[in-house]
């Protein structure tokens, strides 16, 4: 009984498809025949069915199936359709007239037949193809009463294939367009009208009775993006967007799917197109070692290696819910991918030589570190202990392993550091640079500014504040960050990773800094608050260890173009390499002691730039830890 259901869901409608196409066929092909004789005297009665009629049937059904046409669904039938169905009619001209010069020599057939006949069927098969898209389309469009009315931004492609999928939902109704270009005012789009301009949607939006705004335009800039979320938020409706390219490449949205404008949409610059083709010939088939693999940076670079073409990744991660959350990812996401989860501090030389002998990494990304300002001030050991001392046991493991690249993931605090974890991180890529220069391991360092997202950071902070009412908390009115988002970060890691210097230092060309005061009114808009009428923002001062702005590049690195256009390659400083290993024994030893004051004073001295902005203080005893201010030694 099943197999009769299974029959009437599926192979009905195609047979019926198919004799509605051969119908078709005798219909052109008889048509044209009694066309041609009927302006001729004492014209041949034709039988309805011969053994000639019998042949182009037989030619034509078989070429139809050949060129794939009843892979097409009536209910989507579109240009390409169309053009399909003449290339199978002039393939099937062929192959009639192949067939019946063997049967009978071609001698009955007239010649107006043969040139008539892939033009007469390509509009019979055509037509009812168009006419039952468009019934659908219009019994789609009656839609009920409670359908949400939606108006769409943008008349582009985008647009066009928006309301196709809005339709094809049921429960929204399209009430019209809106786009700056002239050439489109007074159109239509799939039978729904250009209404306007963009900014017309305050005084439009109310005139269709729309209820939600949909913003179509994937490829917009931050700053037209912005321009068009101010029109929006002055109607006071909700809106919504579509999702870009690469979010719908990338797996991160859904085809068809409505998003909300997210704070990435409006920042200052746009996304960088990473070099897959570069990424994927350097990554494929490799085995990779990611520390830290359970952060933010950390769990996307094990999305992003497995979705290029890596055959195995370890994960090192010391928290054991990070480390179980990302490997369930992984397998679930990327089943054939080897991954390899080891529950460990990377700053432990056991774990890392366990992981380096398990796994047998070509290459190793070191993404484990304390990041967190205005705490690691006052937790110097701690900073030191895992950004600077877990760095030479991760890369000293990777050297033993013979391992082709170390990837260290440094910040842009580490120029001109001011505060601990840029110091610790400057010294974690001296380490790295001293390391190098007798390895055959290459060494690559890639520095980057804040990440929108990732743990700990703003963006969550601020959204939490908004969820909760307020008030939004800003350090200072005048301060800016460089941003970026996590997959771009490690996308950025990964373009890095596949150059071939021996070892350089590379960061991103990041634009213009966003000012975080913006930033905070903009989320508030997103969520559909007014900053200061229904959230209000409050100035706290900058925090221990901040600064104003943030420094891209160091006057004595010679910055120069990559084969990336937004990829920048430093030269990377001269240092002594026995003063680096010399003051990680010393670093090593007053950890072990906690001997916070040796540790500021080597610190001091390992990276002469850093001018520290406050003191350290240890929390637990009250005891206030001085950088002490000496002359900075070359190192």
């Amino acid at each position: 009984m099943s197999g009769w259901k299974d029959l009437a869901r599926v192979g009905f409608p195609r047979a019926a498809v198919v004799a509605h196409d051969l119908l078709m066929v005798w219909l052109a092909w008889y048509g044209l025949h009694q066309f041609r004789y009927a302006i001729q005297p004492n014209a041949p009665v034709l039988p309805y069915l011969s053994a000639e009629i019998l042949l182009v049937l037989a030619a034509q059904g078989l070429v139809f199936w050949q060129v794939g046409l009843y892979r097409g669904i009536w209910r989507f039938a579109s240009v390409p359709d169309l053009i399909n169905i003449f290339k199978a009619s002039l393939y099937g001209l062929l192959a009639v007239v192949l067939a019946l010069f063997l049967y009978n020599r071609l001698d009955p057939v007239p010649r107006s037949v043969l040139v008539l006949y892939p033009v007469v069927l390509t509009a019979l098969l055509g037509m009812p193809r168009l006419l039952y898209r468009s019934w659908k389309d219009q019994s789609l469009n009656r839609t009920d009463k409670a359908a949400l009315r939606v108006l769409i931004l943008g008349a582009g492609r985008a647009g066009e294939t928006l309301v196709r999928d809005l339709r094809r939902a049921g429960s929204y109704q399209p009430v019209g367009f809106l786009d700056d270009a002239a050439k489109l005012r007074g159109s239509q789009l799939q039978g729904v009208p250009v209404l306007g301009k963009i900014e017309d949607v305050e005084r439009i939006a109310p005139e269709t009775a729309a209820k939600l705004l949909v913003i179509a335009m994937p490829s917009l800039d931050a700053a037209a993006m912005r321009r068009v979320v101010n029109a929006c938020e002055r109607t006071g409706l909700p809106f919504r967007t579509v999702p870009r390219l690469d979010d719908l490449l990338e797996g991160r949205s859904l085809p068809g799917e409505l998003k909300e404008v997210a704070i990435e949409d409006l920042l200052g610059r746009k996304p960088v197109t990473p070099d897959w083709k570069a990424i994927r010939g350097w990554l494929g088939g490799r085995s990779v070692l990611v520390t830290g693999a359970g952060g933010s940076i950390g769990a996307e670079l094990c999305r992003q290696c497995a979705r290029h073409g890596a055959r195995q990744i370890t994960l090192v991660e010391i928290d054991e819910l990070a480390l179980t959350t990302t490997e369930a990812e992984l397998r679930r996401d990327f089943p054939q991918v080897q991954c390899v989860p080891i529950l460990g501090d990377c700053g432990d030389a056991a774990v890392m030589r366990f992981a380096m002998g398990r796994s047998s990494p070509d290459a190793v990304f070191h993404a484990a570190a304390y990041k967190q300002v205005p705490l690691l001030e006052a937790q110097l050991r701690e900073a030191i202990r895992n950004n600077v001392l877990a760095t030479e046991t991760v890369a000293a493991a990777s050297r033993e392993a013979g391992v082709g690249t170390f990837v260290l993931i440094s910040t842009d605090k580490a120029v001109d550091p001011v505060n601990v974890l840029g110091a610790t991180k400057r010294l974690a890529e001296m380490v790295c640079q001293a390391q190098a220069e007798d390895c055959a391991t290459r060494t690559v360092t890639v520095r980057f500014g804040n990440v929108l997202d990732s743990a700990g950071s703003v963006v969550p902070l601020f959204r939490e504040q908004i969820r909760s009412g307020g008030p939004v908390t800003v350090t200072d009115a005048e301060v800016t960050r460089y941003f970026m988002t996590i997959p771009e970060a490690c996308q950025l890691i990964l373009q890095a990773s596949s150059t071939g210097s021996q070892h350089a230092i590379y960061t991103l060309d990041m634009g213009e800094p966003v000012s975080i005061r913006m930033l905070a009114e903009q989320m508030i808009r997103l969520a559909g608050k007014q900053p200061e009428r229904d959230i209000a923002i409050v100035y706290t001062g900058l925090r221990a260890g901040e600064k104003l702005h943030e420094t891209l590049f160091h006057a004595d690195e010679r910055y120069r173009p990559t084969s990336h256009p937004k990829i920048l390659q430093a030269e990377a400083r001269e240092i002594v390499g026995e003063r680096i290993h010399a003051a990680n024994v010393r670093l090593r030893d007053a950890v072990a002691r906690y001997d916070l004051e040796e540790l500021a004073l080597t610190l001091r001295e390992s990276v002469p730039e850093f001018l520290p902005m406050n003191e350290v203080r240890e929390s637990n005893g009250g005891t206030v830890v001085a950088f002490p201010a000496r002359h900075a030694r070359k190192i």
